[in-house]
């Protein structure tokens, strides 16, 4: 049986006593357009094989299913603090953090991005599903400002911004643009001109990399893959919805602190 296959930044690998993966869509046991690594309980999969991707997943951080900690996302600014597994009980909220070893934090996405962040000294970790409504309205900081209640710095955390939609594969429109400018004029410098004039190009990575560095947090860096552009490796949204696909997988991005 082939394991799951997965990404790990440098950065976060520098980070003792953390153990991160950002998944790829190989290695489980979903067909057709959940081919194959779909953890997302959300999706029209078969439950079954849900379980059992998400059972994999687990096992590369040598823990049970039952531990691995995701939230029912709504693309909110709530972040909660997990002291204990969830189980099949997710909260509603976009972001999880712990100080418990031995517990996975995890976010799904699928073109969405997710974030990991580790403060190795305070052993507090992270992982935040941000997309463009979410980091607009602030769920990086509320994950920052729950994991420094935990007794976490943001000078001393990472961050890694996993897989996501890239820049040249995200195009939007007027309305899109005209609620970043709402919030700061200085939100401009996240879009570039797209192929007519009502359209742009968003880069969410950029974006969401300038939340996190205004939170506190100068080591971070995006791992530089694009969802929609690599079917091979990655669920999307976007991409679904363009080939008429009824539904589509989500990715996981975990962390976790080392018993």
């Amino acid at each position: 049986m082939t394991g799951p296959t997965f990404l790990t930044s440098s950065l976060l690998s520098s980070v003792p006593g953390v153990r991160h993966a950002f998944f790829t869509r190989q290695g489980g046991v979903s067909t057709g357009v959940y081919d194959s690594l779909n953890v997302g309980r959300g999706s029209r999969d078969q439950p079954a094989a849900v379980v059992e991707n998400r059972r994999r997943a687990a096992a590369q951080f040598g823990r049970d299913v039952s531990e691995l900690n995701t939230c029912y996302q709504i693309h909110s600014a709530q972040t909660v603090v997990a002291d204990f597994a969830f189980g099949d009980d997710s909260p509603r909220a976009d972001g999880v953090v712990s100080a418990r070893a031995g517990l996975i934090c995890g976010a799904l996405a699928a073109d969405c991005a997710p974030i990991l962040i580790a403060d190795g000294a305070a052993r507090v970790v992270g992982a935040v599903h941000a997309g463009w409504r979410g980091a607009l309205n602030g769920v990086i900081e509320s994950a920052v400002t729950l994991m420094t209640g935990l007794g976490a710095a943001p000078a001393r955390m990472v961050a890694v911004v996993g897989p996501c939609i890239g820049p040249a594969s995200y195009e939007v429109g007027d309305e899109f643009r005209a609620q970043f400018e709402a919030r700061s004029m200085q939100n401009r410098a996240y879009f570039a001109a797209g192929a007519t004039r009502d359209k742009y190009q968003f880069d969410l990575p950029a974006f969401t990399l300038s939340r996190l560095r205004a939170a506190g947090i100068a080591a971070c860096e995006w791992i530089g893959r694009d969802t929609c552009a690599e079917a091979d490796f990655f669920f999307s949204n976007r991409r679904a919805y363009h080939r008429g696909e009824e539904d589509y997988g989500r990715l996981l991005s975990a962390i976790m602190l080392d018993v």
